[in-house]
């Protein structure tokens, strides 16, 4: 029965080769829209998943990771002191605009301590992190340089009138779903974030010195100024989160309501707590896994459309053979299993070239558009079962018309 499955799958090769291309486009749709609600609901947290911190403490207000209120600076050093917690670290989140080369892009930027232990922003060596300590530095990352109109390492740009230096490139910090990331020093993102805003300014760093000149003004000399270095946080600057690092054998339930109870109109989180809270709100609360979700199942619905018209076809040219089975005495089943033999091999011939062509473009958008499709080996097995389900399922409709093959038809003109 397996050779006469293999015959009528490759008797008309062009049908088949049709029949393959329907059911690899069947894959690569759901593959890629069930990669990219993954790589999309991961990137909106891989700055929590790469922090070292076992507690986030943020507003009490806090919807996701982005959205969220600020508290003053005062309760970072009131932390500290809470028994359990052995480290505290303030985190700094912002927005603004980046100007260069008369350009302009909106930012998010994050302020934290370079020579901390508790926030990281991707993979940057020590030294990079340390480069962060002069003023107006920062890291951004390497997919968003385009974007930022940055060759390299050592250029320049504004972040609304203060200047900006970019000392170091981060990988696997960008999310899909937000303005453009840039990673500062505490001091430095106070700053950026505090700044006004003016059209006119521009701002140049040079031997050491910063300096502003109002391209509006008729004198430049009179419209000149130096900047001078960031100003300490004071007690009550605005923060973001405080990361905190629990003693040793801390319990961190308990550690999270002396917490909560020890700083007034703050929530504190588990960093997978954290996490659930961020990728439940982008994929229930926003159409983006609506959509990706469709997507699959349109994919789904047209593998199943090519595939059951492409075996129907089959069983109807060669009617015929499976008469002149059932006149020699062969069961249904056996019948049945030449069209399920079929189906398997096209479900298994189709989905092989498909995760490959998925797995090509997933790496060529996370090289160079910083868009990850997320292939793992468990979602790659579930594309393999649905594939599977998807031909078998079209396989039950051609399994109807031999159902009623009459044996006599082998004896008909």
């Amino acid at each position: 029965m397996v050779s006469l499955a293999r015959k009528n799958l490759l008797k008309d090769l062009p049908r088949f080769l049709v029949a393959q291309a329907g059911i690899m486009f069947a894959v690569s749709l759901v593959t890629i829209q069930t990669g990219i609600l993954k790589g999309f609901t991961r990137s909106t947290t891989l700055l929590i998943d790469n922090s070292a911190a076992d507690i986030w403490v943020a507003s009490e207000n806090i919807v996701n990771f982005e959205l969220t209120e600020p508290f003053p600076y005062v309760q970072v050093q009131r932390a500290q002191s809470i028994e359990g917690v052995a480290r505290a670290e303030a985190l700094i989140m912002g927005s603004g605009r980046w100007y260069a080369d008369g350009n302009l892009t909106t930012l998010r930027v994050f302020g934290f301590a370079p020579n901390g232990q508790l926030f990281r922003p991707g993979e940057v060596s020590d030294t990079t992190l340390k480069a962060l300590s002069a003023p107006y530095s920062a890291l951004i990352d390497r997919t968003n340089m385009r974007s930022f109109r940055i060759d390299g390492v050592g250029d320049t740009a504004r972040i609304r009138q203060l200047p900006v230096m970019v000392v170091g490139l981060t990988r696997d910090t960008q999310s899909l779903v937000s303005s453009k990331f840039v990673f500062t020093s505490l001091l430095n993102a106070n700053a950026y974030i505090s700044s006004g805003f003016s059209a006119g300014l521009t701002c140049q760093l040079g031997n050491g010195d910063i300096t502003c000149v109002n391209a509006y003004q008729r004198d430049p000399d009179a419209a000149s100024a130096e900047v001078g270095d960031p100003e300490p946080l004071s007690s009550d600057s605005p923060v973001t989160y405080i990361l905190i690092k629990a003693e040793p054998g801390e319990n961190l339930q308990i550690l999270k309501q002396r917490i909560e109870s020890s700083l007034s109109g703050t929530k504190a989180f588990t960093k997978d707590e954290l996490i659930n809270i961020t990728q439940s709100y982008w994929q229930n609360r926003t159409g983006i896994g609506f959509i990706l979700g469709l997507g699959a199942i349109v994919g789904v619905i047209v593998g199943m459309v090519v595939v059951a018209q492409i075996l129907h076809t089959s069983v109807s040219e060669n009617l015929r053979q499976f008469g002149t089975l059932k006149a020699m005495g062969a069961s249904d089943w056996d019948i049945y299993s030449v069209i399920l033999e079929q189906s398997l091999w096209m479900a298994v011939l189709g989905y092989v070239p498909g995760l490959l062509l998925c797995w090509g473009i997933g790496t060529w958008t996370a090289a160079t558009q910083g868009i990850v499709v997320l292939i793992t080996p468990l979602s790659a097995f579930g594309v393999f079962g649905i594939t599977v389900v998807m031909c078998v399922g079209a396989a039950v409709f051609a399994i109807q018309k031999v159902t009623r093959v009459d044996p006599g038809i082998v004896f008909k003109a």
